[in-house]
């Protein structure tokens, strides 16, 4: 995926309708009853008066021609516009030479939905209610003939709401030329549409909405910013990630040591929250990207870590930091074989008390002749040297845990891991500190379209926040809606 998704559904499926037997479509009950597929055009021709300008809209019947195919889909969507329908192109069929010789145009609301949730208890809201309303169009003689019209819909209608249906909502190239200069002068979109609105005379008058302008500013004026899901088989969302151009950028200068970290939240669709974190010169930890990924197996790490790598133009860290997770580390070998993994110091030694306080000299020497070994030496040989000591004094060869530890010495043990940069860092500490940057942003009942931003107005406390602790995190700005930043 590229740039931000919309995935609103549009307002027709939602609005309160208004019955279908309005004086808009005049059908007989008969006629319902007959069939599915009515061809209007016997007795009289129903027409729609335009409610702006007073012109009258002809009923689709069979027999009417259009020069063009876009002729042809321009009236069709000024009908439904007007009847209070959205219209889509359900087929099109073209010839040898690439033009449409053929097309099916529909309601909006035709077609079965298809069950995206596995929640049968909860199924996401949707449109489709099977309509059978439509036209289809055959090129005869160089022009679109409509050969079958069927004018019956089985929802109600919503006239007054059709100019929201998202078939209807178009941005124009005038509008664009206004946001372009407003978003380089520094103006903020709801300052930009609320001058459209009243330019327009009221937001009745105008043909798309402030999440449209929203949404060309995101596609034309971010480019920067990276995003890619992961669907399965089904189409259904697998796993996301997305980085935004602030930390594309930080990358590029601080991104020898990053902290990889995935126990911070799991979310209410069951996808935990995977932020890359890293340092900057002043010793801040800035956000160099994040994922919410479908579970925490070997083939899903794979896929965040080479989007990411992806997203960083194909440049891998010198050293990475993660916890013990098994998964994780196969990951990293195949996506970072050449990058220096660092288990976290903390999350190792906080298992001691639960693995060794049953020994009756844990407390009487044991514990404080690990620490000695870990801390307090300087050279892999004098680790070799103290760690041998403790094992043979404390007699615990048949301990497991530490048989582990030591089989990983050179990933955790300090001693081992003098030789690389590693910007004061052992553990995942950045990213717990970053954890705490998005508490009360994001919460496990966060919806999708929530992660990513917060405003202006929540920086300067949370900067406070953050310098009482003695964590000031400059990358709080990149986080920033950039519409939202006042001009």
């Amino acid at each position: 995926m590229s740039g931000r998704v919309d995935i609103e559904e549009p307002p027709e499926c939602r609005e309160t309708d208004i019955p279908c037997t309005s004086e808009r479509v005049e059908e007989s009950k008969e006629d319902r009853l007959n069939s599915e597929e009515t061809e209007v055009g016997i007795g009289g021709t129903p027409q729609l008066e335009d409610e702006v300008g007073g012109d009258l809209i002809e009923e689709p019947k069979s027999g009417m021609e259009f020069n063009t195919f876009e002729e042809l889909m321009a009236y069709y969507k000024h009908y439904g516009k007007k009847s209070g329908f959205g219209v889509l192109i359900r087929r099109t069929d073209k010839g040898d030479d690439g033009t449409v010789r053929y097309a099916t145009l529909g309601c909006a609301r035709g077609g079965k939905a298809r069950n995206r949730t596995l929640n049968v208890a909860r199924p996401r809201p949707t449109g489709k209610t099977e309509c059978k309303a439509k036209v289809n169009a055959l090129k005869v003689d160089g022009k679109f003939r409509l050969t079958t019209v069927n004018n019956l819909h089985n929802h109600g209608l919503s006239p007054n709401k059709s100019r929201f249906f998202r078939c209807n909502r178009e941005v124009s190239d005038s509008v664009k030329r206004v946001l372009d200069i407003n978003d380089m002068a520094g103006i903020r979109m709801n300052k930009s549409f609320g001058s459209l609105v009243v330019g327009a005379g009221g937001f009745e008058n105008l043909p798309f909405l402030e999440k449209d302008c929203r949404n060309y500013i995101d596609k034309y004026k971010n480019p920067g910013f990276f995003a890619l899901m992961d669907l399965d088989d089904e189409g259904r969302l697998r796993n996301v990630f997305w980085a935004d151009p602030r930390s594309r950028a930080a990358y590029q200068y601080f991104g020898d040591v990053v902290t990889f970290d995935t126990t911070y939240l799991t979310n209410r669709y069951g996808m935990p929250f995977a932020p890359f974190v890293g340092v900057n010169h002043h010793g801040q930890s800035i956000l160099l990207g994040a994922g919410l990924i479908s579970s925490e197996d070997t083939e899903t790490f794979v896929w965040l870590f080479q989007t990411w790598l992806k997203c960083m133009d194909g440049i891998a860290p010198k050293a990475i930091i993660t916890d013990q997770d098994r998964a994780m580390k196969n990951a990293i070998a195949i996506v970072f074989p050449e990058s220096r993994h660092r288990l976290c110091l903390w999350h190792i030694l906080k298992k001691v008390p639960e693995k060794l306080s049953s020994y009756a000299s844990y407390k009487s020497g044991m514990k404080n002749a690990l620490m000695k070994s870990v801390y307090d030496t300087q050279t892999v040989a004098e680790f070799e040297k103290s760690w041998d000591q403790l094992i043979t004094t404390y007699n615990l060869h048949e301990n497991v845990w530490l048989k582990s530890l030591y089989t990983e010495r050179e990933s955790w043990v300090p001693a081992f891991l003098k030789d690389c940069f590693w910007a004061g860092m052992s553990t995942t500490q950045r990213s717990e500190s970053m954890n705490a940057f998005f508490d009360g942003y994001v919460h496990a009942k966060t919806n999708l379209k929530e992660y990513g931003y917060v405003t202006p107005d929540d920086v300067p406390a949370l900067i406070d926040q953050h310098i009482e602790k003695g964590e000031i995190i400059e990358h709080i700005w990149s986080m920033v809606d950039p519409d939202l930043l006042p001009g």
